[in-house]
């Protein structure tokens, strides 16, 4: 049996969603998985040289993690990995992984678990839905926990009044581990943040239902996470405000960074403004324009070799 496996790229957050909103995007890792002898795993772009090659790398482990939960055996295989989504970018590569080792493993166990089921386990695994719901279903995906299940809704992104919705990513030179962005976060937040976020995330949503980059200019600001996490990554507020500046209707951290994410109608100055910013701070940064994906992951089995 040979799987070929596609997993999408995903920002979350978009500024006021905190752990709530994802948004899939047009840039994937595409993963071919075969029988093998022993569990190896060879990466072809993004990450090369820099993951684990064997049995430590989180596509076998999310696929192990399968098994035991049906209390089977994984049978051992080789993954060949083509990637374009980079490292600890805040660009969901963590949960493309997940998703890719659970779809990998309910298939070569001859598909114990719904996708619902997946879903449930790689939230569980990520720690949170808002990456892993958009890479399974496609488009902007709202998510919240009930009970340690996802429930989770694709929310149908509409083209603007003008032009198609371009979206330009900055990535700067910078690793900010997950676990130092999650430790800046205060333990208490006020009531009025609280009330801040909660009505732009259903501003920001239905900003892209419909298409309306202005709703998305004003309601796409957030008082529980940025504030925090933008201090501990060099240039990020700034490139934030070049973005915006030259003609970015709404920007964010991309997840929680240290990437920052904008969205325009049409603005190809917005990533080299961006960019310009992060190395006015002294830091590299590479210019991404993925369009908004509406699929998901997906799945190819071949039976035959």
């Amino acid at each position: 049996m040979k799987l070929i496996i596609k997993v999408p790229a995903t920002s979350a957050n978009l500024g006021p969603g905190f752990d709530a909103l994802g948004l899939a995007l047009d840039l994937w890792n595409i993963t071919t998985i075969t029988p093998a002898n022993h569990f190896s795993v060879q990466v072809i772009g993004e990450g090369e040289g820099r993951v684990a090659s064997g049995k430590n790398n989180l596509i076998v482990r999310a696929a192990q993690r399968l098994a035991e939960r049906a209390g089977k055996s994984m049978p051992r295989f080789h993954a060949e990995c083509v990637n374009q989504i980079p490292l600890s970018s805040g660009m969901g590569s963590s949960s493309a992984a997940i998703v890719t080792g659970l779809l990998a493993g309910n298939a070569l166990l001859e598909n114990p678990f719904s996708r619902e089921e997946i879903l449930n386990l790689a939230s569980e695994m990520e720690g949170h839905p808002d990456n892993v719901a958009p890479a399974m279903l496609g488009g902007l995906v709202v998510s919240a926990m009930d009970g340690g299940k996802v429930i989770a809704r694709r929310i149908f992104v509409g083209a603007t009044h003008a032009s198609p919705l371009q979206i330009t990513i900055a990535l700067p030179d910078f690793y900010l581990p997950t676990k130092q962005a999650r430790a800046a976060l205060p333990k208490k937040v006020s009531m009025k943040n609280a009330i801040h976020n909660i009505s732009r995330t259903v501003l920001v949503v239905e900003a892209f239902r419909n298409g309306d980059l202005d709703l998305l200019g004003k309601a796409m600001t957030d008082k529980l996470h940025q504030p925090y996490r933008l201090k501990l990554i060099p240039g990020a507020a700034s490139a934030m405000e070049a973005a915006k500046k030259a003609g970015a209707s709404a920007a964010a951290l991309s997840g929680a960074g240290p990437s920052v994410i904008a969205f325009s109608t049409g603005k190809p100055e917005i990533g080299e403004a961006m960019k310009r910013a992060f190395e006015a701070a002294g830091r590299e940064a590479r210019i991404f324009r993925p369009g908004v994906s509406s699929q998901g992951a997906e799945i190819q089995i071949t039976k035959n070799l």
